[in-house]
C-alpha cells in the first residue's frame, strides 16, 4: 500500500469534520482503496472517480466539500481538471496528489488553483490533517460572509463579501488561494510575516512543506497588483518573510 504509517499529531487535528463529502479522483486501484478506507474511518463520505473526464464532471456538480485530485490520470490529467473547474467558477478546495516531487509540478498545480498538494508516498495522518485544515478553513470562510467588510489599500479595494479585488472600478481576477493570502496580508499591515505564519493563516495549518508555496502565490499577487519588478505593497524581508504596506 503506497501510504506511510501513522504519525503522532495533536489530537484536535484528528477530529473529523463530520460527514463532509469528499470527491476522490485517482486511477490507481490500491491507492483508491487505501484512501477510501482512511477517509471513511474519520467519518467522511467519499465518492471516487478513476479518470479525469468523469472526475471533472463530478467536480462541477458543486456538491462536495473537498476534492482530492491526482495529477496522473487517464483521459484528462489533474492539471487540466483543476484548471477547467476553476475556470467554471467552482471554489471547492482542491488537494492535489503527485507521484513526482519536482517543484515544477508543485508550482503548476498551485498556479492553476489547487489549494494544497501532497507528494506520494505520504503519511495517512498528514493527509487527514491537510483534509481537515482545508475543510475547516472553507467552513470559516462561509460563516464569515455575514461579517464581511471592505478593505482598502492604494488604488485597490478588497470586497470580503464577494471575495473580489478591485482596482478603481475594474475587477482583478484572483483564484481562491490568492484571495486568502492577500486578505491575511492586508489584515496584518507593517508587520514582519514569516512564511510559516502565512502558511498557517492562509492555508490553515503549520507544515514542513516547502515555503515555495508562499513564494509562488506572492509572485502571482505581485503580478496582478502590477508590481512584479518594483514591489510597492508586498515587500520581501530577505531570509525572514514579507511585510505588507498599504
Amino acid at each position: 500500500m503506497p501510504l506511510h504509517g501513522d504519525a503522532s499529531l495533536p489530537g484536535d487535528l484528528l477530529v473529523s469534520h463530520g460527514g463532509a463529502r469528499i470527491l476522490l479522483v485517482e486511477d490507481e486501484e490500491g491507492m483508491v482503496l487505501a484512501l477510501e478506507d482512511c477517509l471513511r474511518s474519520e467519518g467522511y463520505l467519499v465518492h471516487a472517480e478513476r479518470d479525469g473526464v468523469s472526475g471533472q464532471r463530478e467536480a462541477l456538480s458543486g456538491t462536495y466539500g473537498l476534492i482530492v485530485l491526482d495529477v496522473m490520470l487517464p483521459g484528462r490529467d489533474g492539471f487540466q481538471v483543476c484548471q477547467n473547474i476553476r475556470g467554471k467558477g467552482v471554489k471547492t478546495p482542491i488537494l492535489m496528489l503527485t507521484a513526482r516531487s519536482t517543484s515544477i509540478d508543485t508550482v503548476m498545480g498551485l498556479r492553476l488553483g489547487a489549494d494544497d498538494y501532497l507528494t506520494k508516498p505520504f503519511d495517512t495522518q498528514v493527509l487527514l490533517a491537510r483534509v481537515l485544515a482545508l475543510l475547516r478553513r472553507s467552513s470559516r470562510e462561509t460563516a464569515a460572509c455575514d461579517d464581511a467588510e471592505v478593505l482598502c489599500f492604494g488604488e485597490f479595494t478588497l470586497d470580503t463579501a464577494r471575495k473580489m479585488l478591485f482596482r478603481k472600478q475594474a475587477s482583478v481576477a484572483l483564484n481562491v488561494q490568492e484571495y486568502r493570502l492577500l486578505e491575511v496580508l492586508i489584515r496584518n499591515p507593517d508587520r514582519l510575516l514569516s512564511r510559516d505564519f502565512l502558511l498557517n493563516e492562509a492555508w490553515g495549518y503549520d507544515t514542513e512543506t516547502t515555503t515555495r508555496t508562499v513564494d509562488v502565490h506572492v509572485a502571482r499577487l505581485r503580478r496582478k497588483l502590477g508590481e512584479s519588478s518594483t514591489p510597492r505593497h508586498i515587500l520581501t524581508l530577505r531570509g525572514e518573510g514579507y511585510r505588507f504596506v498599504k
